[in-house]
């Protein structure tokens, strides 16, 4: 498939953080992260899909060798009443908390302490058009509210009727299984095969295709999972990229800003493989593959067949086929006697990404001729979407009518204001002054780039909504945008879109 060419970006500035490893051939030096639960699975079933797909290219001999070691399971067992199916096919990716052949080094270095649920800390549903020319996978959040179907405990044997749990509890209940059919009933979508990988599939993945690459607008420090990246261009290896795609206490709108670094790290897994000519060397991809899929586990169908023709189809796949979104969110604290805070879907919105998918239609609407208006490259890069960050503006200064124009521009390029400036209590203020709690540190410094020269001010239990005090050195505001390029209903962003300029 034609790649179409990649919109120009302002320069990702270049760091090399201390021990790093030294470059590959032309490619700089990176480094790594980690998010929550719900982002490394993600990345690892992304990765190992790609390997599968370029298996066409090797050779009937070399996949079936493969297909031995690849773990099986029959999440479609007794099955009944299931969706219609529609075009394309739909792939399930589920990321469990499995660490077994972890070492303990490993767990004290990267924070992986602890003992696991058993449970998906991912669960991602992937689509693949009927042409095989496009790629859209959709995050489904952890702790999504779900009505899971009468089953049996896998632990237990006992009987349970239907039940409301966090999504990610169907696999603790019921295991592949239950999982699969909790998410057909949610979506409506009929799941085609089972992927599972764990914390060693993972770190796997990402040392067999030697690093993937990673740029951050902005310096990125998680205290809970070690991540500590300045702004730049980094390197990741398999344990730093699982600190990456786990890091939940980067900004106090975690769940978003860890969606965001999930469907970055995917894009560059992606371009790793499809670029280094792993799927072009038989021996490289055997060894690449091997070591992946010793440590996943399939449904019975997924076997030699299925993988060369995908392959066979797929050989032109790169980042900007691929597409990312998550499922649009009503309430992201609906509150479950017995079960805590869920993530309430939006039922409307839900139903028609969803029904996009079943009807093997795009999620991102379609690109315009020019990708971007001439001012576009001007706008300075920031890592969260303006969109992202509430806003409530307070003028300072004497000035009549300084509140509400501020108010305005902020708004115009983007930022959630509350349209009712107010007032600040001082009217003598000669700085301008962003306030936030910080937790939202990222949400603030995306609001001060809009604002040269203005100072930073951390307040704790300030909450969610930004405050900007205007003092009479205010000049301008800055147009802004975030690296990745949200388009359409459903947000959705492209893969060539998130990866590194």
């Amino acid at each position: 498939m034609p790649t179409p060419p990649r919109p120009q970006r302002p320069p990702c500035p270049r760091a090399t953080p201390p021990g790093r490893r030294p470059p590959r051939g032309t490619r700089p030096v990176r480094s790594r992260t980690q998010d929550e639960r719900p982002g490394w699975g993600m990345r690892a079933a992304v990765g190992l899909s790609v390997l599968v797909l370029g298996a066409g290219g090797i050779g009937h001999a070399v996949v079936s060798e493969l297909e031995t070691g690849i773990g099986r399971v029959d999440p479609f067992k007794d099955m009944k009443n299931r969706p219609r199916a529609g075009g394309g096919m739909n792939l399930l990716l589920v990321g469990t908390d499995g660490r077994d052949t972890i070492t303990r080094e490993e767990r004290e270095k990267y924070r992986l302490g602890g003992e696991p649920c058993h449970c998906t800390d991912t669960i991602m549903l992937i689509h693949l058009s009927a042409d095989k020319q496009r790629a859209s996978v959709v995050s489904l959040p952890r702790d999504s509210y779900a009505e899971i179907p009468a089953h049996t405990d896998r632990t237990t044997g006992e009987q349970h009727a239907s039940h409301p749990v966090k999504l990610n509890a169907a696999y603790a209940e019921g295991g592949p299984t239950l999982t699969v059919r909790t998410v057909e009933h949610m979506t409506g979508v009929k799941i085609d095969h089972y992927l599972e990988v764990d914390f060693t599939s993972f770190m796997k993945t990402v040392d067999a295709v030697g690093g993937v690459e990673i740029c951050t607008a902005l310096p990125m420090k998680d205290t809970y999972s070690g991540l500590d990246l300045p702004a730049g261009s980094h390197e990741l290896d398999g344990g730093q990229a699982l600190q990456y795609v786990r890091a939940r206490h980067v900004d106090g709108g975690s769940d978003l800003g860890r969606m965001q670094r999930q469907q970055k790290f995917v894009a560059a897994l992606i371009e790793q493989v499809t670029s280094s000519g792993v799927l072009l060397n038989p021996v490289k991809f055997q060894q690449v593959s091997a070591s992946v899929l010793g440590s996943v586990r399939a449904d019975k169908g997924f076997g030699t067949k299925q993988m060369l023709a995908l392959g066979s189809a797929m050989r032109g796949f790169s980042p900007s086929s691929s597409e990312f979104a998550s499922v649009p969110v009503g309430n992201p604290s609906f509150p479950v006697k017995g079960i805590g805070a869920t993530v309430r879907w939006d039922a409307a919105k839900a139903k028609k990404l969803f029904r996009a998918l079943r009807e093997d239609e795009p999620l991102a609407p379609a690109e315009p001729e020019s990708a971007a208006g001439p001012e576009e490259p001007a706008a300075a890069l920031v890592d969260v979407a303006p969109r992202k960050v509430r806003v409530q503006v307070y003028n300072g200064t004497s000035k009549d009518g300084l509140g509400r124009a501020v108010d305005e521009q902020l708004r115009g390029t983007g930022f959630a204001t509350t349209g009712l400036p107010l007032n600040g209590e001082r009217r003598d203020a000669r700085r301008t002054v962003v306030t936030y709690d910080p937790r939202w540190d990222r949400s603030a410094q995306s609001l001060a780039a809009a604002l040269p020269g203005s100072e930073l001010e951390a307040v704790k239990g300030h909450g969610g909504t930004l405050s900007v005090t205007v003092g009479s050195d205010f000049t301008e505001v800055r147009r802004v945008r975030s690296g990745s390029r949200e388009a359409g209903e459903f947000s959705t962003v492209r893969g060539d879109e998130v990866v590194c300029p």
